[in-house]
C-alpha cells in the first residue's frame, strides 16, 4: 500500500523530468573550474610545491606533516589520514593557509563534479531526468541517481544559483515547491511524547527559540543567534545519535560546555531522554526497529562484541523510525497527491527531494493547487503535534523555494 503505488509514480517523474536552463549551469561551471585552479596554485606557493597535487593523499601527507611540520592526524595504514573530517579538525585547531587553500578547493571541486554531472544529464528534450531509488537507503528514504539532485547544497549560495537553473518547462508557467517545516523533530516529538516538543509545536513556537530558552535558562528573547545554532545541532543531532563528544567537534566548544549543554536539554526535555534510552533497548530486544507505519530495519549488529560495530547500530537505531516515519509520511502525501491530480492537465508532480515536492502548474490554478497541496501533505499523518507545509511558487527552483 506503499511502496508498490510509489513505482508508478516514480517512474512518470523519471519519464517527464524537470527542465533545465543550461547556459546557467555552464557559467557556473567555469565559476568553479577557475576557483578550483586558484586554490590548487595558492596551495602549491605555500607548500613550494608546483606540480602538488591535493587529491593525492600521499603527497599531502608529505606536505602537511613534514613541509609545514603540522600535528599529525589519526594514524592510518599508510600514514597519517588526510580525509575530510580529520582535516576540518586540524583547521579548527592549528588554523594555517595551506589547510584553508586545501579546504576551499575540496568544496569547489564537489561543486564542480556536480554540474559536470547535472550538465552530462540534460537529455535531447533540455530536460534532466534522474533516477529514484526506492531500495537503496536504510532507513526508507528515496535516493536519486544519474545525476543525484539531493546533493545541491541548500543554503549556500552557490547552491541556490544552481537550482535557480532548474526551471519551468514549456507547457506551464510556474514551479511550485512544497515542503514539510521541521518534519524529523515534529516526528520525535510525536514518537517521544515529550511535554516540552509538544507544547512548543501546539502553540506555534519557534521551536529552537523556545528549546534554547529552556535549555539556557533565558528568556526567549535572550536567546541570541549563537544560542540558537547550538541548540539547533544538538536537537537534529540527538536525531542521528550525537554524543556530547561530537556537539563539542561540531560546534567546536570544551567537551564539558557540550555535555553541560546536553544535560540541560535532557532535564528540560525528558521525554525524549526517555524515548533515546528505550528505543535501542526495544530494538535490541525485537531485533528491528520500526516506524509510525511499520517499515522495519533489522539491526542484528546490536548484539556485536565488537564495540565500533554496536555503537554504529546503536545509532541507526535512534534515527531509522524517525527518518523513515519522515519518508514514509511523504510517501504517503505523494500517492494522494498523484490520486487527486492524476488527470489534471494543469499540474504535474516532478520532483521529490527528502521532505520537498516539486510540481510544475499553470499559472491560473497556483491558489487552488497551494491549498490543495498544503491540506493534503499536512493530513498525510495524525502526529500528536500539526504537520506544517510551506508552499512557494517562482520560474524557477530557487525562485519558488
Amino acid at each position: 500500500d506503499l511502496e508498490l503505488p510509489l513505482t508508478t509514480i516514480l517512474a512518470e517523474m523519471e519519464a517527464t523530468g524537470i527542465a533545465v536552463d543550461i547556459p546557467t549551469l555552464e557559467e557556473q561551471l567555469d565559476t568553479f573550474t577557475n576557483l578550483v585552479t586558484q586554490e590548487e596554485t595558492a596551495a602549491r606557493t605555500i607548500a613550494g610545491d608546483p606540480n602538488l597535487l591535493l587529491t593525492s593523499p600521499k603527497q599531502l601527507q608529505v606536505v602537511l606533516f613534514e613541509t609545514l611540520g603540522l600535528p599529525k592526524t589519526k594514524k592510518i595504514k599508510t600514514g597519517y589520514s588526510t580525509a575530510a573530517k580529520e582535516i576540518e579538525t586540524l583547521a579548527a585547531n592549528h588554523p594555517h593557509e595551506f589547510l584553508n587553500h586545501l579546504l576551499a578547493h575540496r568544496e569547489y571541486q564537489k561543486m564542480k563534479t556536480t554540474l559536470e554531472g547535472l550538465i552530462k544529464a540534460v537529455g535531447d528534450d533540455g530536460r534532466i531526468h534522474t533516477t529514484f531509488q526506492q531500495t537503496m537507503t536504510s532507513t526508507g528514504r528515496l535516493s536519486s541517481t544519474d545525476p543525484n539532485l539531493q546533493n545541491i547544497p541548500i543554503r549556500t549560495p552557490a547552491g541556490k544559483k544552481i537550482r535557480s537553473a532548474f526551471t519551468v518547462g514549456t507547457n506551464y508557467e510556474t514551479l511550485l515547491t512544497a515542503d514539510y517545516s521541521q518534519i524529523e523533530m515534529r516526528v520525535m516529538a510525536h514518537l517521544s511524547n515529550d511535554p516540552g516538543l509538544i507544547t512548543a509545536y501546539n502553540n506555534g513556537e519557534d521551536l529552537h527559540n523556545y528549546v534554547g530558552a529552556k535549555v539556557f535558562d533565558v528568556p526567549p528573547s535572550g536567546v541570541t543567534p549563537e544560542l540558537r545554532r547550538k541548540v539547533k545541532a544538538l536537537s537534529y543531532g540527538l536525531v542521528y545519535g550525537l554524543s556530547a563528544f561530537g556537539l563539542s567537534q561540531q560546534l567546536n566548544i570544551p567537551a564539558g560546555e557540550a555535555k553541560q549543554i546536553m544535560e540541560n536539554y535532557f532535564h528540560r526535555f525528558g521525554g525524549v531522554k526517555h524515548y533515546l534510552d528505550t528505543v535501542v533497548t526495544q530494538a535490541r530486544k525485537d531485533g528491528y526497529t520500526a516506524t509510525l507505519f511499520d517499515r522495519r530495519r533489522y539491526l542484528p549488529e546490536l548484539t556485536s562484541t565488537n564495540r565500533a560495530t554496536r555503537e554504529n547500530a546503536e545509532r541507526a537505531a535512534l534515527n531509522a523510525p524517525i527518518q523513515g516515519t519522515a519518508a514514509d509520511i511523504i510517501k504517503r502525501a505523494m500517492i494522494k497527491l498523484d490520486e487527486i491530480t492524476r488527470d489534471d492537465p494543469d499540474i504535474y508532480m516532478i520532483m521529490q527531494v527528502h521532505d520537498e515536492l516539486v510540481f510544475e502548474v499553470r499559472s491560473e490554478k497556483i491558489a487552488f493547487f497551494s491549498d490543495l497541496i498544503k491540506q493534503h501533505m499536512e493530513a498525510a499523518a495524525e502526529l500528536v503535534v500539526p504537520l506544517i507545509v510551506d508552499v512557494g511558487v517562482g520560474e524557477n527552483w530557487d525562485e519558488a523555494h
